[in-house]
């Protein structure tokens, strides 16, 4: 099932409640440009090997690549996030919950943001959506516990796996160098970090565009009153639509969450940059080809963690890497009880 272009502006037109849903929706992607695509550009900006408009714009070229060519090969991602709860067979309920869920994940990453803390837009949307099915069934009927699985084990190959790759390929890399005039290879390294933002940018594309093409489908459905859909197509408008959205995020707020992964955590050279990106690309890669959604601030800034312990462990900014650790665990638990608030109100309202 989907939904064609003209077909939407109409129903946008006819429908209050898509209207309100679809504004909460584009919030939340919003949101996520500005809080969570500029880890995918943070390291190629810190280290000046882009200017940060160029570095900007090219993130936005590269998330709408990834959303387009990674829908259309295998779009498990957007499945898993549209089946991970279940609001109900009453469609006004759920789309209220749904609202709910929405507007708690843009207060959540809104406060986050103000603090220069890059937390997990992906895990916000899942614990405000699930926070807000516990408060629509009154428990925890409404949480589907096998696609809940997928994302316990994207949580940990996002973290081990990006702290191992970015340890490994610096390792890889310095070997490959040894030997070599350090400054001959800055402009190899500088165009190949280029090319590693640009590859981490399509990633996240890949990945985040589709959880959130997943809720924005979801949206749609309820609001046309239909609750029983488990398959869907994505159309293309809607990707182009979500991808200009999340660049313009990045261009609005990006520069803080750049200036506390890019600069604050590790101080990189090029080469290191380019290890940290390649290692986020690959872990992002490995996940979406097995339907896993992870974190891209999480892979992103594990994998500059390990690429500065490589070095040694003084290397990192543990101060910060707490204040990172900190939010990633209160994410679950304290958007889900937002969630849960937000849709126990909101139910109360309307």
């Amino acid at each position: 099932m989907t939904i064609s272009l003209v077909d939407f502006l109409n129903q946008l037109v006819s429908n209050p409640a898509l209207l309100i849903t679809v504004i909460l929706t584009l919030g939340v992607v919003l949101v996520n440009g500005w809080t969570d695509a500029p880890n995918a550009i943070a390291t190629c900006v810190s280290t000046r090997s882009l200017e940060p408009q160029k570095a900007i714009f090219m993130a936005a070229v590269f998330n709408f690549l990834g959303v387009l060519v990674m829908t259309v090969i295998n779009s498990t991602v957007a499945q898993t996030i549209y089946n991970m709860v279940d609001f109900g067979g009453n469609s006004k309920k759920s789309l209220i919950a749904l609202c709910a869920a929405l507007f708690a994940i843009v207060i959540w990453a809104t406060a986050a943001w103000a603090f220069g803390i890059p937390t997990s837009e992906s895990h916000a949307l899942i614990a405000g959506l699930s926070g807000a099915a516990i408060a629509l069934q009154k428990g925890f009927s409404g949480i589907n516990g096998a696609e809940w699985v997928k994302v316990i084990y994207g949580l940990f190959l996002s973290t081990l796996l990006g702290f191992f790759m970015g340890f490994v390929i610096v390792r890889i890399t310095e070997f490959v160098c040894k030997g070599m005039d350090r400054r001959k290879t800055i402009p190899f390294f500088q165009q190949a970090q280029i090319l590693g933002g640009a590859a981490t940018a399509f990633m996240h594309g890949a990945q985040d565009g589709q959880k959130f093409m997943g809720v924005f489908m979801l949206g749609i459905f309820l609001a046309n009153g239909t609750s029983g859909v488990t398959t869907f197509t994505i159309p293309v408008w809607l990707m182009v639509l979500c991808s200009a959205v999340m660049a313009l995020g990045t261009s609005i707020g990006g520069y803080r969450i750049i200036k506390t992964v890019g600069m604050g955590m590790v101080k990189l050279e090029k080469y290191q940059g380019f290890s940290a990106d390649a290692a986020a690309a690959a872990c992002l890669l490995l996940s979406s080809v097995f339907g896993i959604p992870v974190s891209t601030t999480h892979t992103k800034t594990t994998a500059i963690m390990g690429v500065g312990a490589s070095k040694r462990l003084s290397s990192v900014n543990w101060g910060i890497v707490k204040e990172m650790l900190a939010a990633w665990i209160l994410t679950f638990p304290g958007c889900g009880a937002v969630g849960y608030i937000m849709a126990y109100i909101f139910m109360k309202i309307f």
